[in-house]
């Protein structure tokens, strides 16, 4: 199966039911990474976390003697901020009217003068913890309030013309009554499919033509969508909340084949629930709960995804081999057992001599 040019793993998302049985699942394959939040799980080192997967349960004696703890290698690992969008037109209406989101004239939803305040707000905050410098690539869903989110937070600062570089977004684009953001000194944002809001029906859901963005965001990269019109938003069929959750595992192992090790995704509340759901069932309550609550309009919330499987090639930058140069280096404890076995040996005597020989 191929997603507008991704490659879409097959991936096997098992849920614990409320008696601790695993639920059958829905695809074919065990589930190839791991969530961990970061405040548990940091990428300074090699992780010990509290382990966060979707197949096995641990109990709380099991926790309290310390079982639900393991290490993985720093390569293994990867650290994404994750962002919901910040307020579109279509979440006002919305929160008073499920109904709301069935408006034609919330296609595509833009973001609102609130939002672009949040927007500011989650900038500020990006730069003064030093997010801005570690991230490496932004990965955007490919719709008008994302694109917003995500050159509004992590692109450059304002846009003046004659600059030698395209704009990330051009003044006014979308509604957003803003200046032309530039393009420099910021990580490469790129528009994939998979990390899209709920499929179908709601026309809120419903992107433009890629051709439209293109104009609206210059210095986006659209080069992973195929197509040009929305061929996966149906009118009258929507997305079950399995098929996105699968989606979700999918984009995650999508992220796997990327070279960076910091990641920005920039989504939807819906793909983040339904995704993250399928995490932290063997973890205590409340990081499961730290995993999976429902994000805020403009929340960023950084988790560590852990590659068990050897989805990953890329060798550490960071571990060194040692013995440069050369020389013996036995260690110490291996000369005490060397030692200790030596000590258990019987002595030979030589022959045996009998008295009445």
């Amino acid at each position: 199966m191929t997603i507008s040019g991704i490659v879409a793993f097959n991936i096997d998302i098992r849920i614990m039911s409320p008696t601790g049985q695993t639920q059958t699942p829905f695809l074919s394959k065990p589930v190839k990474s791991l969530l961990f939040p970061t405040s548990i799980s940091t990428s300074i080192q090699p992780p010990l976390a509290a382990r966060c997967s979707s197949s096995s349960s641990v109990s709380p004696l099991d926790m309290d003697n310390g079982a639900g703890l393991s290490l993985y290698p720093l390569h293994r690992c990867k650290t994404i901020h994750l962002v919901r969008h910040a307020q579109g037109i279509h979440n006002v209406d919305g929160d008073k009217s499920y109904k709301a989101y069935m408006r034609p004239e919330f296609f595509d939803a833009h973001i609102t003068q609130l939002g672009w305040q949040q927007i500011d707000n989650l900038r500020k905050h990006v730069h003064a913890s030093g997010l801005s410098r570690k991230i490496e690539l932004v990965v955007t869903s490919p719709l008008l309030r994302t694109l917003q989110t995500a050159v509004g937070v992590f692109g450059g600062e304002g846009y003046t013309t004659g600059m030698d570089v395209l704009p990330l977004m051009i003044a006014n684009a979308g509604n957003s009554a803003r200046a032309a953001i530039s393009s420099l000194n910021c990580p490469p944002i790129a528009a994939v499919e998979l990390c899209r809001e709920h499929l179908g029906v709601h026309p809120c859901d419903k992107r433009r033509n890629i051709s439209d963005y293109q104009f609206l965001f210059p210095a986006v990269d659209f080069s992973l969508i195929e197509s040009d019109e929305d061929v996966l938003w149906k009118a009258d069929i929507r997305e079950t909340k399995e098929e996105l959750a699968a989606r979700g595992l999918q984009f995650l192992n999508w992220l796997w084949t990327r070279k960076e090790k910091e990641i920005a995704v920039v989504t939807h509340s819906g793909f983040l629930f339904h995704t993250l759901t399928a995490f932290g069932n063997d973890c205590h309550p409340s990081v499961k709960k730290e995993i999976c609550t429902q994000f805020a309009n403009c929340e960023l919330r950084s988790i560590v995804i852990v590659d068990r499987s050897m989805v990953g090639s890329d060798s550490s930058t960071t571990n060194y081999p040692g013995k440069i140069p050369p020389g013996l280096d036995i260690p110490s404890d291996a000369v005490d057992d060397k030692s200790m076995k030596e000590e258990k040996q019987p002595v030979d005597s030589g022959p045996k001599v009998h008295e009445n020989m």
